[in-house]
This record gives C-alpha cells, sequence and structure tokens, in this order.
C-alpha cells in the first residue's frame, strides 16, 4: 500500500520531533542534589564507574578554572559515594572534576571495592599521587586543588609533605577536616597505649586507617613535622561544624597557618544557627558547598545561604 506524501511527511516530523524533545541538550546543566546519600544511586547502577561531570579526561581547564578539582573522600567512602552534591555542581561551574577511590581492600570485589579509606594513610597517600598525576598528564594543568572530607583532608597532607606533591597543589579545602586527630584525650591515651606495647602500625585490623587518625599516632607526627600539617604555597580552607560527632573535638580542624600560609578557618554555625550539619551533612549541604565554591574561586565569591540544614542528609 502506497503512503500518501502528506501523512509520510508528517511521520517524518513527528520522528523528528521525537527525537529533539527525546535528545539529551548538550551543554545542559546536571541536576544538583544537596544530600550527602545522593551518590549512592549512581554507584548501585553503574557498579566502580565515575558520577555525572567527573572523570572526563578529555576536559581541558578553563582560564578562569586552571586547576582541575579532585574530590578526596572520607573513611569508607568512595569516588561515587561521597560526592553526589559536589560532582554536578564543580561541572555546572566550570570545573574539571575527577574523584576517585582509595584505600580500599585490595582484591575485594564490588561493593566492597568501593568502601575507601580502609588502609593505612601512607598507602592511599600513594594512591593519591598516581591519580594526581594522572589527571595532570591527561589535562596538561600544571596544579589541582583538593576537595577532601574526613580523612580526605588529612591523608593529602602526607601525598604533599613527604610525597613530593606539594608542587602539584593550588588549593586544599577541607571539609571536616582533623589537622590533630579525632578522639581527644581517650584517643591519644589509645595511641600512647599501643605504642607502649611496641606495636607496630597498622593495630586496627580491617580499617587500618583508623589508628593513623588518633592524636599521637606516628602518622600524625609525620605530618606535624615542623610544627605545622601545611605546606608553604598551597591555600587551605577548613569548614568545620560544631555538631560533628567524629572529629572529636571538632576544633582538631581549625588549625592557624604559619606566617606566610593562607588559611581560612569556618566554622559553619558561626554564621547560621540553623546549620545543624554534623560529620555526614556538612558534605552534603548546599550551604557548605557554597563555601567551597568560594574557596576555590575567592575572586568571584558568591552569597552563602543561610537555612536549616539537617544532620545526617543536609539535605
Amino acid at each position: 500500500m502506497r503512503i500518501p506524501t502528506r501523512i509520510a511527511r508528517g511521520f517524518v516530523a513527528a520522528a523528528v520531533a521525537a527525537t529533539l524533545v527525546a535528545a539529551p541538550v548538550q551543554g545542559a546543566p546536571l541536576p544538583e542534589n544537596f544530600n550527602f546519600f545522593s551518590g549512592i544511586p549512581s554507584e548501585l547502577t553503574n557498579p566502580n564507574g565515575s558520577l555525572p561531570g567527573t572523570n572526563d579526561y578529555s576536559c581541558k581547564p578553563s582560564a578562569s578554572h586552571p586547576n582541575p578539582v579532585i574530590l578526596v573522600h572520607g573513611t569508607g567512602g568512595g569516588g561515587q559515594t561521597n560526592w553526589g552534591a559536589y560532582a554536578p555542581l564543580l561541572k555546572n561551574n566550570g570545573y574539571c572534576v575527577f574523584s576517585f577511590t582509595y584505600g580500599a581492600l585490595p582484591g575485594a570485589p564490588w561493593p566492597v571495592n568501593q568502601i575507601g579509606g580502609t588502609r593505612p594513610l601512607a598507602v592511599s597517600a600513594g594512591h593519591l599521587k598516581s591519580f594526581v598525576d594522572r589527571v595532570l598528564g591527561a589535562t596538561g594543568a600544571r596544579k589541582v586543588d583538593l576537595v577532601g572530607h574526613s580523612q580526605g583532608t588529612i591523608m593529602p597532607s602526607y601525598y604533599m609533605k613527604v610525597l613530593g606533591g606539594a608542587g602539584k597543589v593550588g588549593r586544599h579545602v577541607s571539609l571536616a577536616p582533623l589537622w590533630r586527630g579525632t578522639g581527644a584525650d581517650p584517643g591519644a591515651a589509645v595511641s600512647m597505649f599501643v605504642r607502649g606495647l611496641k606495636l607496630p602500625d597498622p593495630f586496627v585490623p580491617v580499617f587500618e586507617s583508623i589508628g593513623d587518625m588518633l592524636p599521637g599516632s606516628r602518622y600524625l607526627e609525620t605530618v606535624w613535622s615542623g610544627g605545622t600539617p601545611y605546606v608553604p604555597g598551597v591555600e587551605y580552607t577548613n569548614i568545620s561544624t560544631r555538631y560533628d560527632e567524629a572529629v572529636l573535638p571538632y576544633t582538631s580542624g581549625q588549625v592557624e597557618g604559619p606566617p606566610g600560609t593562607t588559611v581560612n578557618n569556618i566554622v559553619v554555625q558561626d554564621t547560621c544557627a540553623q546549620d545543624f550539619s554534623d560529620h555526614m551533612a556538612i558534605a552534603g549541604s548546599r550551604r557548605a558547598a557554597y563555601f567551597v565554591l568560594n574557596a576555590l574561586d575567592p575572586q568571584r565569591p558568591r552569597p552563602v545561604p543561610c537555612y536549616p540544614v539537617p544532620p545526617f542528609t543536609g539535605a
């Protein structure tokens, strides 16, 4: 049966229209979801993959944002699960964004291989070194900026101080940092007891990284060599919350820098009493994220919103 020309043209027009509607708009902003747990669905639907907007090795940094941003997760986190709130935000703001899972149990199957931050921090710093070199080689950039959460704030210091990474980092932005470790006096007592027994590091099974983060650990002694955890030439921003239940006390992350080092210390409640972020929520709230944007691009600051931020999710 021959289809009349007029009807055939109608079918073609409809098909073209349907294709245009279904096709993604190139350059359209990625959907932003400010919730600490918003990266988990991506890991479940794309195991061992990358969050939308991250790990595009063809990305070339712009003149306004010359440093690629590497997201460094916390203990038990992963390249997707920790950063659902940050990957689309940074990509939408013109950054080349990269994320990876470090310090997972070697040889473990999925999903265990995406539970990161379990190895000694010096081992994980070697993973960071390899990843930074890969990002710099692909993008042609001279330096990266780091955005870390929890363990991902203190681990890079070993990379910069011991593994030669200081000259490859421009800005280090920390969410829930723990420069002095966590656990206060009880944590220090554990470190002293273990060292008195002359036990080698790591002395905690499975989550070997935990011992490194206690006050008085050998790892922290190395990071604090010279009297400061910072390195010259890197700009630091520390973003803490008074309601942090994992970094104890929260002031462990509020460390002034030596002369000549730029350090900006922020406690989110100082400018917004409605912010009830805890250790997880601070990596999921829009409010903390805008502090991060301003730290990465201080030449173009934007207002940081104040609104009720719940614990756990930050949403």
